[in-house]
Order: C-alpha cells, then sequence, then structure tokens
C-alpha cells in the first residue's frame, strides 16, 4: 500500500478591506487566529494561519487590506500585503461580492462600496502584473446577501480579466463553499513535508496575538468613535505558580479627547473591553489569564520605527 504524499505550502489571503478575508482564514483554520470587527484596516499585518486539509497543510498568509496609502502605517499595510501574495505558492482574492455588483451594475453604492469596488480593481490590476507565474484564485464572497444571476454577471465579469485560474463562491461567514476552496487548495499545495506541527493553528507571538485580541474588542466596543490607527501593545506577560498568566497592556491613542471615550463612564468602557478580551484570552491560551488594561496618548506612535519591526512591516516604503 502506497503512503499519501503529503502537501504544505503557503497560500496568500489578499483583498479590499472588509471583504472578509480573516473570516475566511478562521474558518479554513477552524479557530481564531485572525481579528475581525466593522472597521477597514483591520488586519495590520501579515498573520499565518495553519489549516490542516486531509494530508495538506496550508499556511494562510492572511494580509492587509489593499487600498489607496496615504501615509506611513497605510503604506507599510499595503507593502505587506503584496509582499505576502509575491511569497506565497498561491494567492486567493477575496471580493466582496453584493458590494462590488451594486457598483458595476450601477446600483445603488453607498461611498463605502465604491471605495471597495475601486480598491478591488486595483488588486485585479497588481495581480495582473505580480502573479501570472502562480495559480490565483478568485474567491467571491458574500454570496447569500446576492442573488444567483447577479453572481453570474460577476463572474463572466472578473473571467474577462483574465487574471484567475479559478472562482469559488462562498459565504466565509455561513461557511457555504469554504469545504470545495480548502479542498481545491489542498490539492494544488506543494509536494512536500509539513511546515508546522499538525497541532499548531498560528504562526504568531503569544504576546502579540494578546494584543490584536484587546485590538478587536476595542474596535467591536467603539468602531464608530475611534480612528483605526489606535495601537495596544502587551507591556507585560507573566507566567504565575498556578499556571495562570498575568497580562497588563497599554491601549495607546494619538488625542487626548480620545482617552475619555476608552475608559467610559466610571471605567465602564474599558472594563467591558477587558472582560470580552479575557474571555477569549483565556480560551486562546488554555489558561486564567488576569488582564489589566491602561490607556496612554501617544500622538507620532506611527511614526515609531520600532512598533513597525514588532509587527514585521516595513518601516521605509
Amino acid at each position: 500500500m502506497t503512503q499519501t504524499q503529503k502537501r504544505a505550502g503557503f497560500a496568500a489571503i489578499i483583498g479590499a478591506p472588509n471583504a472578509g478575508k480573516s473570516t475566511l482564514v478562521n474558518g479554513l483554520v477552524g479557530e481564531k487566529v485572525s481579528i475581525v470587527t466593522h472597521k477597514i484596516q483591520t488586519t495590520r499585518f501579515q498573520v499565518r494561519g495553519i489549516a490542516m486539509l486531509g494530508d495538506a497543510q496550508v499556511v494562510l498568509v492572511d494580509t492587509p487590506g489593499i487600498f489607496e496609502p496615504k501615509q506611513r502605517l497605510d503604506r507599510s499595510m499595503v507593502h505587506a500585503a503584496w509582499t505576502g501574495a509575491a511569497d506565497s505558492d498561491v494567492v486567493v482574492h477575496v471580493v466582496d461580492a453584493p458590494s462590488y455588483y451594486e457598483v458595476m451594475t450601477g446600483g445603488t453604492p453607498n461611498a463605502q462600496d465604491k471605495k471597495s469596488a475601486h480598491d478591488t480593481d486595483n488588486v485585479v490590476e497588481g495581480l495582473r502584473k505580480t502573479t501570472r507565474a502562480k495559480p490565483t484564485i478568485l474567491a467571491l464572497n458574500k454570496i447569500d446577501l446576492i442573488p444567483r444571476e447577479n453572481l453570474l454577471k460577476l463572474i463572466t465579469h472578473f473571467n474577462d480579466e483574465d487574471v484567475y485560474n479559478d472562482v469559488f463562491l462562498i459565504s466565509a461567514l455561513a461557511g457555504k463553499g469554504m469545504k470545495e476552496l480548502g479542498a481545491h487548495l489542498a490539492n494544488i499545495m506543494p509536494i512536500g513535508p509539513f511546515l508546522y506541527p499538525e497541532d499548531q493553528a498560528a504562526d504568531i507571538p503569544s504576546r502579540l496575538l494578546a494584543a490584536e485580541i484587546t485590538r478587536e474588542k476595542l474596535f467591536l466596543r467603539l468602531h464608530n468613535e475611534l480612528p483605526y490607527a489606535s495601537h495596544v501593545e502587551t507591556e507585560k506577560w507573566t507566567r504565575k505558580k498556578d499556571g495562570s498568566i498575568r497580562i497588563e497592556q497599554i491601549i495607546y491613542v494619538k488625542r487626548k479627547s480620545q482617552k475619555p471615550i476608552v475608559l467610559g463612564k466610571n471605567g465602564q468602557t474599558i472594563k467591558s473591553i477587558g472582560q470580552a478580551a479575557r474571555i477569549d484570552m483565556c480560551e486562546t491560551f488554555g489558561a486564567k489569564v488576569h488582564l489589566f488594561l491602561f490607556v496612554k496618548i501617544r500622538e507620532n506612535w506611527t511614526e515609531d520605527r520600532s512598533k513597525y519591526i514588532e509587527f514585521g512591516l516595513e518601516f521605509d516604503v
């Protein structure tokens, strides 16, 4: 009896902000490895989620949303996304199908739909220039929110771009089409040994993952009031004798007026953020977590080179 050959490789998940990239990665991995919020540009750096799909290990590189950068942090994030695509064996372009259809057909798109469609078109142009030598997959996402006949029009539109090898219709949130996409990725990974232990779900330092969990809860609670440039840093991480973990984190905001927003009346907002983050951390790290949050003002943290090094981002781009 012949032994099935193992396969392992990298699949970059790219697309415009809020297309559903992180939800797709979490769905294929089977647990949360990348944060998801309502806010655009939530993902700031490459997060590697490790999906065991049959005899294949697919390392899903969740990348920042690709958009027109205006500031240093923006440029670094977009650079990280394209670097992830260049370094991977396969590229999956995730598109918000209902949003793009509204713009493509001249329906009633809002400003965010228009921006998303514009960013998507820029991704298509970028793919045309950079990924011709590797499999490139289109994943039309949120298909449960759009009639099937409209999906057929979208497929025709993107097929005419002559960029993609395959098209998959998915709803990352509802789980539709994910099994088929995962099986296809597994089949086209290079033959070779696994790159990570089979029980490892993500390649991200625990201190950084803890900061990302708190940043997710921060934005879920305050996504209308707080700019995306807010930052969370794990300052101390101590494993106690009883096996529990003491984590101290600082939430950095850029304006004095933003600090009371994060704190809330009588500290209730930051308390609720901490409670939600602690629950996630206990599950993620498999231990009781004692979480302490502090809020500080740092107006120019986006010009601090050390922060970019911490995230694995390029500073001078």
